[in-house]
Protein backbone atom coordinates (compact mmCIF):
# COMPACT_ATOMS: atom_id res chain seq x y z
CA UNK A 1 0.00 0.00 0.00
CA UNK A 2 2.80 2.37 0.64
CA UNK A 3 4.02 1.65 -2.61
CA UNK A 4 0.83 2.59 -4.30
CA UNK A 5 0.80 5.99 -2.82
CA UNK A 6 4.53 6.24 -3.37
CA UNK A 7 4.12 5.66 -7.12
CA UNK A 8 0.95 8.22 -7.22
CA UNK A 9 2.90 11.06 -5.56
CA UNK A 10 5.56 10.20 -8.15
CA UNK A 11 3.30 10.39 -11.10
CA UNK A 12 1.71 13.78 -9.86
CA UNK A 13 4.45 15.18 -9.63
CA UNK A 14 5.48 13.89 -13.02
CA UNK A 15 2.51 15.55 -14.40
CA UNK A 16 2.86 19.33 -12.32
CA UNK A 17 6.02 19.47 -13.62
CA UNK A 18 4.79 18.52 -17.19
CA UNK A 19 2.30 20.81 -17.20
CA UNK A 20 4.86 23.53 -16.86
CA UNK A 21 5.45 23.99 -20.47
CA UNK A 22 3.60 24.89 -22.97
CA UNK A 23 3.42 25.69 -26.49
CA UNK A 24 5.46 29.35 -26.74
CA UNK A 25 8.03 28.33 -24.37
CA UNK A 26 11.37 29.03 -24.50
CA UNK A 27 13.22 26.06 -23.21
CA UNK A 28 16.77 24.42 -22.63
CA UNK A 29 17.40 20.86 -23.55
CA UNK A 30 20.52 18.74 -24.12
CA UNK A 31 20.63 16.55 -27.84
CA UNK A 32 19.62 12.97 -26.53
CA UNK A 33 19.65 10.66 -30.16
CA UNK A 34 18.60 11.00 -33.68
CA UNK A 35 15.82 9.41 -35.79
CA UNK A 36 15.35 8.90 -39.57
CA UNK A 37 13.45 12.74 -39.25
CA UNK A 38 13.72 14.34 -35.75
CA UNK A 39 16.66 15.08 -33.35
CA UNK A 40 15.35 14.27 -30.10
CA UNK A 41 16.16 16.36 -27.17
CA UNK A 42 15.65 16.12 -23.20
CA UNK A 43 13.84 19.17 -21.89
CA UNK A 44 13.43 17.65 -18.58
CA UNK A 45 9.47 16.48 -19.64
CA UNK A 46 8.07 13.29 -19.20
CA UNK A 47 9.09 12.16 -22.64
CA UNK A 48 11.65 12.99 -24.95
CA UNK A 49 11.24 16.10 -27.18
CA UNK A 50 11.14 16.02 -31.35
CA UNK A 51 13.01 18.29 -33.06
CA UNK A 52 12.05 17.98 -37.11
CA UNK A 53 14.63 18.22 -39.41
CA UNK A 54 12.69 21.17 -41.38
CA UNK A 55 13.03 23.14 -37.87
CA UNK A 56 16.70 23.06 -37.53
CA UNK A 57 17.95 25.05 -39.86
CA UNK A 58 16.45 27.08 -42.57
CA UNK A 59 18.92 25.64 -45.07
CA UNK A 60 19.18 22.70 -47.08
CA UNK A 61 20.82 19.65 -46.98
CA UNK A 62 22.54 20.28 -43.81
CA UNK A 63 23.76 17.85 -41.27
CA UNK A 64 21.04 18.04 -38.17
CA UNK A 65 24.00 15.99 -36.59
CA UNK A 66 26.54 19.00 -37.47
CA UNK A 67 24.46 21.78 -36.32
CA UNK A 68 22.86 19.74 -32.54
CA UNK A 69 25.56 17.90 -31.41
CA UNK A 70 24.69 14.89 -29.37
CA UNK A 71 25.33 15.73 -25.62
CA UNK A 72 25.08 19.55 -26.28
CA UNK A 73 22.67 21.89 -24.59
CA UNK A 74 20.92 24.13 -26.91
CA UNK A 75 17.80 26.46 -26.89
CA UNK A 76 14.41 25.70 -28.40
CA UNK A 77 10.98 26.76 -28.94
CA UNK A 78 8.00 24.79 -28.00
CA UNK A 79 5.69 25.28 -31.16
CA UNK A 80 3.51 22.23 -30.42
CA UNK A 81 2.13 21.16 -27.04
CA UNK A 82 2.46 17.53 -26.04
CA UNK A 83 0.75 14.68 -28.31
CA UNK A 84 -0.82 11.73 -26.91
CA UNK A 85 2.46 10.74 -25.93
CA UNK A 86 3.30 13.29 -23.97
CA UNK A 87 5.96 14.22 -26.74
CA UNK A 88 6.63 18.36 -27.37
CA UNK A 89 7.56 19.37 -30.88
CA UNK A 90 10.53 21.97 -30.65
CA UNK A 91 12.26 24.05 -33.00
CA UNK A 92 16.07 25.26 -32.91
CA UNK A 93 16.01 27.55 -35.90
CA UNK A 94 13.30 29.96 -34.51
CA UNK A 95 14.67 30.72 -31.56
CA UNK A 96 18.69 30.41 -33.57
CA UNK A 97 17.72 33.17 -36.21
CA UNK A 98 15.41 35.19 -33.24
CA UNK A 99 19.17 35.82 -31.83
CA UNK A 100 20.45 36.25 -35.59
CA UNK A 101 18.15 39.35 -36.24
CA UNK A 102 19.23 40.63 -32.51
CA UNK A 103 22.80 40.15 -33.13
CA UNK A 104 22.11 42.06 -36.75
CA UNK A 105 20.27 45.06 -35.30
CA UNK A 106 22.78 45.72 -32.52
CA UNK A 107 25.56 45.19 -35.67
CA UNK A 108 23.75 48.10 -37.83
CA UNK A 109 23.46 49.89 -34.55
CA UNK A 110 27.33 49.92 -33.95
CA UNK A 111 28.34 50.30 -37.72
CA UNK A 112 30.11 46.99 -37.45
CA UNK A 113 31.23 45.17 -40.83
CA UNK A 114 30.21 41.40 -40.88
CA UNK A 115 31.54 38.50 -43.31
CA UNK A 116 29.41 36.46 -45.43
CA UNK A 117 28.87 33.96 -48.13
CA UNK A 118 27.17 34.32 -51.79
CA UNK A 119 24.97 31.96 -51.96
CA UNK A 120 22.92 33.21 -55.16
CA UNK A 121 23.84 35.47 -57.93
CA UNK A 122 20.86 37.48 -59.34
CA UNK A 123 19.36 40.19 -61.38
CA UNK A 124 20.22 43.80 -59.65
CA UNK A 125 22.82 42.48 -56.91
CA UNK A 126 23.85 39.47 -54.52
CA UNK A 127 22.44 36.78 -51.77
CA UNK A 128 24.81 36.29 -49.09
CA UNK A 129 24.14 34.14 -46.12
CA UNK A 130 24.03 35.12 -42.54
CA UNK A 131 23.63 32.47 -39.93
CA UNK A 132 21.25 30.82 -41.79
CA UNK A 133 19.44 34.24 -42.61
CA UNK A 134 19.60 35.51 -46.02
CA UNK A 135 20.65 39.07 -47.07
CA UNK A 136 20.72 41.32 -50.26
CA UNK A 137 22.96 42.86 -51.49
CA UNK A 138 22.51 45.51 -54.31
CA UNK A 139 24.93 45.43 -57.23
CA UNK A 140 25.32 48.95 -56.65
CA UNK A 141 26.52 48.52 -53.26
CA UNK A 142 29.41 46.25 -54.48
CA UNK A 143 32.59 47.97 -54.58
CA UNK A 144 34.30 47.92 -58.12
CA UNK A 145 37.26 46.23 -57.40
CA UNK A 146 34.72 43.22 -56.07
CA UNK A 147 32.61 43.31 -59.42
CA UNK A 148 33.48 40.10 -60.63
CA UNK A 149 32.17 37.89 -57.92
CA UNK A 150 30.94 33.95 -57.64
CA UNK A 151 29.30 31.46 -55.79
CA UNK A 152 31.12 30.69 -52.26
CA UNK A 153 33.22 34.36 -52.55
CA UNK A 154 33.09 35.81 -49.16
CA UNK A 155 31.77 39.62 -48.87
CA UNK A 156 32.54 42.08 -45.65
CA UNK A 157 29.58 43.82 -45.60
CA UNK A 158 27.57 46.58 -43.69
CA UNK A 159 24.05 46.86 -42.47
CA UNK A 160 21.75 49.19 -44.78
CA UNK A 161 18.66 47.73 -43.58
CA UNK A 162 17.23 45.13 -40.93
CA UNK A 163 13.73 44.64 -40.26
CA UNK A 164 12.51 41.28 -38.72
CA UNK A 165 9.16 41.82 -39.34
CA UNK A 166 9.56 42.02 -43.09
CA UNK A 167 12.14 39.74 -43.34
CA UNK A 168 14.03 42.33 -44.94
CA UNK A 169 17.93 42.48 -44.71
CA UNK A 170 19.74 45.09 -47.20
CA UNK A 171 23.32 44.58 -46.93
CA UNK A 172 26.52 47.39 -48.70
CA UNK A 173 29.65 46.22 -49.64
CA UNK A 174 30.94 49.40 -50.90
CA UNK A 175 30.06 51.04 -47.42
CA UNK A 176 33.17 48.79 -45.61
CA UNK A 177 35.18 51.00 -47.95
CA UNK A 178 34.06 54.32 -47.99
CA UNK A 179 35.95 55.71 -45.03
CA UNK A 180 39.01 54.65 -46.67
CA UNK A 181 37.87 54.96 -49.98
CA UNK A 182 37.63 58.69 -48.76
CA UNK A 183 40.70 58.71 -47.35
CA UNK A 184 42.60 57.19 -50.60
CA UNK A 185 40.82 60.28 -52.44
CA UNK A 186 42.28 63.05 -50.02
CA UNK A 187 45.47 61.44 -50.69
CA UNK A 188 45.87 61.13 -54.09
CA UNK A 189 43.89 64.62 -54.27
CA UNK A 190 47.25 66.02 -52.71
CA UNK A 191 49.80 64.35 -54.43
CA UNK A 192 48.69 65.05 -58.36
CA UNK A 193 48.34 68.30 -60.33
CA UNK A 194 47.70 69.01 -63.85
CA UNK A 195 49.65 68.05 -66.38
CA UNK A 196 50.93 65.16 -64.30
CA UNK A 197 51.25 61.99 -66.39
CA UNK A 198 49.90 59.25 -63.78
CA UNK A 199 49.21 55.39 -64.40
CA UNK A 200 45.83 53.87 -64.23
CA UNK A 201 43.67 50.97 -64.75
CA UNK A 202 40.34 50.85 -66.67
CA UNK A 203 37.53 50.29 -64.30
CA UNK A 204 34.33 51.06 -66.20
CA UNK A 205 33.18 52.23 -70.06
CA UNK A 206 30.04 54.30 -71.02
CA UNK A 207 29.14 56.23 -74.04
CA UNK A 208 30.73 59.31 -72.25
CA UNK A 209 34.28 58.31 -71.35
CA UNK A 210 36.16 55.68 -69.60
CA UNK A 211 36.36 55.59 -65.51
CA UNK A 212 40.21 55.03 -64.97
CA UNK A 213 41.08 53.94 -61.60
CA UNK A 214 43.95 55.88 -60.16
CA UNK A 215 45.75 54.86 -56.77
CA UNK A 216 42.13 54.05 -55.59
CA UNK A 217 40.64 57.19 -57.29
CA UNK A 218 38.19 56.88 -60.23
CA UNK A 219 39.12 59.76 -62.56
CA UNK A 220 37.34 59.91 -65.98
CA UNK A 221 38.68 60.53 -69.41
CA UNK A 222 36.40 61.74 -71.25
CA UNK A 223 35.28 60.83 -74.83
CA UNK A 224 36.66 63.66 -76.59
CA UNK A 225 40.33 63.35 -74.56
CA UNK A 226 40.64 60.06 -76.04
CA UNK A 227 42.29 60.66 -79.50
CA UNK A 228 42.74 63.61 -81.92
CA UNK A 229 40.96 60.97 -84.27
CA UNK A 230 36.92 60.66 -83.65
CA UNK A 231 35.90 57.62 -81.75
CA UNK A 232 32.54 56.23 -82.10
CA UNK A 233 32.63 54.64 -78.56
CA UNK A 234 34.91 54.47 -75.48
CA UNK A 235 35.10 50.39 -76.21
CA UNK A 236 36.66 51.14 -79.80
CA UNK A 237 39.87 52.07 -78.26
CA UNK A 238 40.00 50.70 -74.62
CA UNK A 239 38.92 47.64 -72.73
CA UNK A 240 37.70 46.93 -68.97
CA UNK A 241 40.95 45.62 -67.30
CA UNK A 242 43.72 47.53 -69.69
CA UNK A 243 46.40 49.41 -68.06
CA UNK A 244 46.81 53.55 -69.48
CA UNK A 245 49.28 56.40 -68.74
CA UNK A 246 47.27 59.71 -69.15
CA UNK A 247 47.52 63.47 -68.42
CA UNK A 248 45.58 65.05 -65.99
CA UNK A 249 43.74 68.04 -67.13
CA UNK A 250 41.15 69.13 -64.57
CA UNK A 251 41.03 68.59 -60.71
CA UNK A 252 37.77 69.74 -58.79
CA UNK A 253 38.90 69.30 -55.01
CA UNK A 254 35.44 69.72 -53.83
CA UNK A 255 33.67 67.63 -55.96
CA UNK A 256 37.11 64.91 -55.66
CA UNK A 257 36.72 65.23 -59.69
CA UNK A 258 39.95 64.75 -62.09
CA UNK A 259 39.41 64.28 -65.68
CA UNK A 260 42.13 62.75 -67.70
CA UNK A 261 43.11 63.25 -71.48
CA UNK A 262 44.90 59.97 -73.91
CA UNK A 263 45.51 62.47 -76.82
CA UNK A 264 47.41 65.39 -75.06
CA UNK A 265 50.15 62.56 -74.65
CA UNK A 266 50.60 62.68 -78.35
CA UNK A 267 51.40 65.91 -80.45
CA UNK A 268 48.40 68.24 -82.17
CA UNK A 269 48.10 66.65 -85.20
CA UNK A 270 46.68 70.50 -86.52
CA UNK A 271 50.05 71.79 -85.76
CA UNK A 272 51.78 69.84 -88.79
CA UNK A 273 48.52 70.26 -90.72
CA UNK A 274 49.27 74.23 -90.40
CA UNK A 275 52.54 73.50 -92.20
CA UNK A 276 51.75 70.52 -94.88
CA UNK A 277 48.40 72.15 -95.99
CA UNK A 278 46.90 74.64 -97.94
CA UNK A 279 43.79 76.28 -99.64
CA UNK A 280 43.83 74.65 -103.36
CA UNK A 281 45.34 71.57 -102.58
CA UNK A 282 44.63 68.68 -103.73
CA UNK A 283 45.02 65.94 -101.31
CA UNK A 284 44.22 62.07 -101.04
CA UNK A 285 41.96 61.27 -97.97
CA UNK A 286 40.03 58.48 -96.01
CA UNK A 287 36.38 58.14 -95.42
CA UNK A 288 36.23 58.02 -91.39
CA UNK A 289 32.21 59.13 -91.22
CA UNK A 290 29.27 59.05 -93.46
CA UNK A 291 26.41 61.81 -92.51
CA UNK A 292 23.75 62.81 -93.96
CA UNK A 293 24.79 66.74 -94.58
CA UNK A 294 28.44 64.94 -95.88
CA UNK A 295 31.48 62.86 -94.85
CA UNK A 296 34.37 63.50 -92.97
CA UNK A 297 37.80 62.95 -94.42
CA UNK A 298 41.29 62.32 -92.92
CA UNK A 299 43.32 64.01 -95.12
CA UNK A 300 46.39 64.19 -92.86
CA UNK A 301 46.59 61.41 -89.49
CA UNK A 302 44.46 62.50 -86.90
CA UNK A 303 43.27 66.09 -89.02
CA UNK A 304 39.80 65.75 -90.57
CA UNK A 305 37.71 67.41 -92.97
CA UNK A 306 33.99 67.72 -94.56
CA UNK A 307 33.40 67.13 -98.13
CA UNK A 308 29.96 68.59 -98.45
CA UNK A 309 26.71 66.17 -99.38
CA UNK A 310 26.22 67.46 -102.64
CA UNK A 311 29.92 66.64 -103.68
CA UNK A 312 29.30 63.09 -102.68
CA UNK A 313 26.46 62.86 -104.93
CA UNK A 314 28.00 63.92 -107.83
CA UNK A 315 31.15 61.54 -106.59
CA UNK A 316 28.58 58.56 -106.83
CA UNK A 317 26.80 59.84 -109.90
CA UNK A 318 29.58 60.00 -112.21
CA UNK A 319 31.65 56.96 -110.35
CA UNK A 320 28.06 54.94 -110.01
CA UNK A 321 29.90 53.50 -106.65
CA UNK A 322 28.87 54.59 -102.97
CA UNK A 323 31.29 56.12 -100.68
CA UNK A 324 31.55 53.93 -97.07
CA UNK A 325 33.94 54.30 -94.09
CA UNK A 326 37.21 53.05 -95.22
CA UNK A 327 37.65 54.94 -99.03
CA UNK A 328 40.39 56.47 -100.80
CA UNK A 329 39.01 59.52 -102.03
CA UNK A 330 40.87 62.37 -103.96
CA UNK A 331 39.76 65.93 -102.59
CA UNK A 332 40.61 69.51 -102.87
CA UNK A 333 41.08 71.78 -100.22
CA UNK A 334 39.12 75.20 -100.48
CA UNK A 335 39.36 76.61 -97.25
CA UNK A 336 41.30 76.00 -94.25
CA UNK A 337 41.05 78.01 -91.03
CA UNK A 338 44.02 76.17 -88.54
CA UNK A 339 42.88 78.36 -85.86
CA UNK A 340 39.11 76.73 -85.35
CA UNK A 341 40.46 73.47 -86.64
CA UNK A 342 38.21 73.58 -90.00
CA UNK A 343 39.16 72.18 -93.26
CA UNK A 344 36.05 72.28 -96.08
CA UNK A 345 36.17 70.34 -98.80
CA UNK A 346 35.34 69.97 -103.03
CA UNK A 347 36.12 66.95 -105.46
CA UNK A 348 39.47 67.06 -107.07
Amino acid sequence: MPNNTADTDFEALLGQYDYRFKKGDIVKGIVYSYDSSNVLVDIGAKNIALVPYFEISSQKGVNPEEILKKGEEYEFLIIQDADDDGRFSLSYKRVHMAYVWLELEKAKQNDEVIAAPIIQIVKGGVIVDISGLQGFVPQGQIYSANSQLSVGDKLELKILTVDKKQNNLILSNKKVYESSIEESRKNVLSKIEVGQVVKGEVVRITNFGVFVNVDGLDCLLPLSQLSWKWVEHPSDMLSIGQVIDAEIIDIDTEKNRVSLSLKNLEPDPWDNAAKELQEGMDVDGTITRVKNFGAFVEVLKGVEALLPQNCIETYQKNSSKELKVGDCIKVKIIKFNSKDRRISLDLA
